[in-house]
């Protein structure tokens, strides 16, 4: 079986988040305790399963996604890397359909190469910043938001670009904080650099301390960049080791992601 491990929201290697993609041949999912244990072995963020469906079904592909500890109900930039996975290799064109958990989700390839991908967008509710979220962070709060049983996520907000790319948290306390992770968020220092937010996410609850590239917490971040900027388009950077860009389109109840992708490995699994 073929098992490919995609750089996405990046349009170089060893940057963005990686994931591993593999498209199955049978028109079912393995058993559960197999996938899982393809995503351990893998051991990124994610890694997406997908497998066709029959004509005339709502969608094209039936998708899921694994953490190495746990399946989850979203994921952005392993989508990514599946779709783009099926366009490099010729199996699907235009726009895609995925059946997920989270409900039907698109991908659109464009002729520069970029995919657009279409997510529901995150409800937030503003809260009062939990008891201990600030000393497990290493900063302070101005607002914070949950993202309720969308993502799982608090996003908070902090003072500035530079506070976000101090941060050191003590990742075992933020774990009691959300049923993800958090999201820490700041407006950028120069939006003259390409991008006009930051962000940094770390989600202890499903086994990533921190994450590379988060498309789905951009479903939260473009509603709430675009509320404060005014403007529905926007590109957000997530500064992490390896960092990468995600342009985001508030359109109401869905957000449209966009980036390029790149694959590094393209392997055989045997097992």
């Amino acid at each position: 079986m073929r098992i490919r491990i995609v750089d996405a929201f990046t349009d170089r290697p060893f940057a963005g988040n990686p994931a591993g993609v593999l498209l199955l041949e049978a028109d079912a999912f393995p058993d559960d305790v197999w996938l899982q244990h393809v995503a351990r072995e893998v051991n990124h963020a994610e890694t997406a399963f997908a497998h066709r469906l029959p004509p005339g079904s709502d969608a094209d592909w039936a998708l899921r996604w694994f953490t190495p500890a746990t399946e989850v109900d979203m994921c952005g930039h392993a989508t990514l890397a599946t779709a783009h996975v099926l366009r490099t290799t010729g199996a699907a064109t235009g726009t895609v359909r995925f059946a997920a958990r989270c409900g039907i989700l698109t991908a659109t390839a464009h002729e520069d190469g970029t995919i657009t991908l279409d997510f529901p967008t995150a409800p937030l509710t503003a809260v009062a910043a939990p008891d201990g979220v600030a000393e497990a962070l290493g900063a302070t709060p101005l607002s914070t938001h949950d993202t309720g049983s969308h993502i799982g996520d608090l996003v908070i907000e902090l003072a500035d670009e530079k506070t976000v790319r101090a941060l050191s948290p003590d990742i075992p306390a933020l774990a009691r904080h959300s049923r993800r992770g958090i999201i820490a968020t700041a407006p950028a220092e120069d939006p003259g650099r390409g991008y006009d937010y930051i962000s940094r996410c770390f989600f202890p609850n499903v086994g990533i301390d921190e994450d590379p590239v988060t498309g789905s917490a951009h479903t939260a971040l473009a509603p709430f960049w675009s509320a404060r900027l005014g403007r529905e388009e926007l590109t957000g950077l997530q500064a992490s080791a390896r960092s990468g860009l995600v342009r985001t389109t508030l359109r109401g109840d869905r957000t449209l992601l966009t980036g390029s992708a790149v694959t590094v490995i393209d392997g055989e699994l045997l097992a």
